[in-house]
């Protein structure tokens, strides 16, 4: 298993620390595949990750040429991703999903991310 760096922050190791956690008991699969998110200051980043097989089925961020504009990264923005990932995930027959939130907390964006996913159709 690989250390964590005590160069990095602290705050960004306990995120580090919780992802380590989480992903040994997330695994997706092709009848659920995972659901795994990245925020960053500039943009929100998700993907549809069938890990049986080591493929991204989708992806989406705020900063992709669809979207771009029209979302910014703030808590309205990401729950219009969340939306349109969902809708792109039911036109590829995906409907059941496993939630990887990678370590950050549920709430804020991460919050507002599922509850739009939720809306588009997905089931977690």
């Amino acid at each position: 298993m690989k250390k964590i760096s005590k160069r990095i922050p602290d705050s960004v190791r306990n995120r580090l620390r919780r992802r380590r956690r989480i992903s040994f008991k997330v695994r997706g699969t092709a009848e659920r595949p995972r659901l795994a998110i990245f925020r960053s200051n500039k943009a929100f980043y998700a993907q549809i990750i069938n890990d049986e097989e080591g493929k991204t089925l989708l992806a989406l961020a705020t900063s992709s040429k669809d979207l771009k504009g029209k979302t910014p990264n703030t808590k309205e923005g990401v729950q219009v991703l969340g939306e349109a990932l969902a809708k792109k995930a039911v036109a590829s027959k995906i409907d059941k999903v496993v939630f990887d939130r990678a370590g950050y907390l549920y709430h804020g964006k991460v919050k507002s991310f599922a509850d739009g996913a939720r809306n588009g159709g997905l089931k977690f």
